[in-house]
């Protein structure tokens, strides 16, 4: 555990009587139906012994020897990883950079792009109906994904799944979920979300976004417009969000499907929502040492590989920079601080608000220098300029398309260590 996050950790057990402002972000989808953010809340009461147990428990042994580790000269790759990332071209390097969204519909509507642009991830939005249906377009996009060299790269396939008014899969199949306020009266939160898992597995989904692990603070309550007025939240302080965030992470694993802890550095102290505002976006409070971090860091000790990072803005922190632009953020806190080496991708830049007036091929660009992974657009329209961006910036900019080769490298070694990635 890193110095930093032990000192997070520390500083929520000590704010478990507070009661803080907080913000809040979706992931794609608004809840009311409207293509943008998607909303979930929750409140913190009694979770399960797993929740409450350590972040420094035995669980941390979940990340993968092989995961990346950060060196000299970048993260760490199996012979494997190594091997199929240099033998990739430009553009399948930089498909494997992004995450495009798919609606209900025809399972081939994102074909074009894995053909073409080597897209490596995608995103069930728009509520798709009973387990079959995803099962099957689940089966046909890892026919369909990209062969390197030979060697299958398998597709990340996720699901919007935090429950309440954030469940993207439902119908038969799939078991309603209640909201995060009400998942933390869960007596056993973890082995519930192992459950809800094994759905979303069974329908092909190996990827969940999800937990959220935003502290909402109790005089913000429902005026936090992203998380807040969803109940979305496990609770109003620190620790209960920790233990909620914590045990369904390890539920999901448990299952097989990887969880995604958001909306990093948080949100649930911001009154707008980045998918659908361009203000009430800024939390004038944090700091590098908030202790409304120590979910994040919870969660990650826990063994989660992969974190969200939102669109607000911490003016305390990088002023008006949209947090997953900010390397202060996503270099320095997340990686550095935290000492995250799994993979970093963006809440949603297709239709969020908050990143409206950067040009979408700077959206991917900006993130990847900032020192992220994965660029999630609910709009695959934007898939190919995406690529593009990210080939041409790096083939002019050495520096750049050394993170290039860093963001592949985490990527692919999720993959590895999910067994969608086997040479030989």
């Amino acid at each position: 555990m890193s110095t930093r996050a032990r000192h997070l950790t520390r500083a929520a057990a000590g704010l478990a009587v507070l009661a803080l402002v907080g913000c809040g972000g979706g992931t794609g989808e608004d809840p009311t139906g409207s293509t943008s953010s998607p909303a979930s809340s929750g409140s913190s009461t009694s979770t399960s012994t797993s929740a409450s147990s350590s972040p420094t428990s035995s669980s941390t042994s979940s990340r993968s020897s092989s995961s990346a580790s950060a060196t000299a000269d970048g993260p760490k790759a199996s012979a494997c990883v190594s091997r199929v990332r240099d033998a990739m071209t430009p553009t399948q390097q930089a498909g494997q950079l992004i995450m495009a969204a798919m609606q209900p519909g025809p399972a081939t509507s994102l074909d074009q792009v894995i053909g073409a642009q080597g897209l490596g991830s995608m995103l069930y939005l728009g509520g798709w109906q009973d387990r079959s249906t995803a099962a099957a377009a689940s089966q046909h996009l890892q026919e369909v994904a990209p062969t390197v060299d030979g060697t299958k790269v398998g597709m990340l396939v996720a699901a919007d799944q935090e429950g309440g008014e954030v469940q993207q899969l439902t119908g038969t199949g799939f078991t309603p979920m209640p909201s995060g306020l009400e998942q933390a009266q869960d007596a056993d939160l973890r082995a519930s979300a192992q459950a809800w898992g094994s759905e979303l597995k069974q329908a092909g989904v190996n990827v969940n976004l999800a937990p959220v692990a935003d502290t909402v603070p109790a005089d913000i309550g429902r005026a936090n417009e992203p998380i807040g007025k969803w109940d979305r939240q496990y609770g109003s302080t620190p620790v209960a969000a920790g233990k909620g965030s914590l045990a369904f992470a390890r539920g999901m694993q448990d299952a097989g499907v990887e969880p995604t802890v958001k909306h990093f550095p948080g949100i649930g102290r911001i009154t707008g929502n980045t998918d659908l505002q361009a203000t009430g976006i800024t939390d004038s409070t944090a700091t590098t040492k908030d202790p409304y971090l120590a979910p994040f860091a919870e969660t990650i000790e826990g063994g989660t590989k992969i974190v969200m990072v939102g669109s607000a803005r911490y003016s305390k922190i990088d002023g008006e920079t949209p947090a997953l632009f900010s390397q202060k953020i996503v270099t320095g806190m997340l990686r550095e601080d935290m000492d995250f080496d799994g993979v970093v991708i963006t809440d949603d830049v297709g239709a969020a608000k908050a990143v409206a007036a950067t040009p979408v091929p700077e959206r991917a660009t900006k993130f990847v220098a900032a020192g992220g992974d994965i660029v999630l657009t609910a709009d695959p329209s934007q898939v190919p300029t995406m690529v593009s961006a990210i080939e041409t910036k790096a083939k002019g900019d050495t520096a750049f398309g050394k993170q290039v080769t860093a963001s592949v490298t985490r990527v692919l070694t999720l993959k590895e260590d999910m067994g969608l990635l086997r040479c030989g």
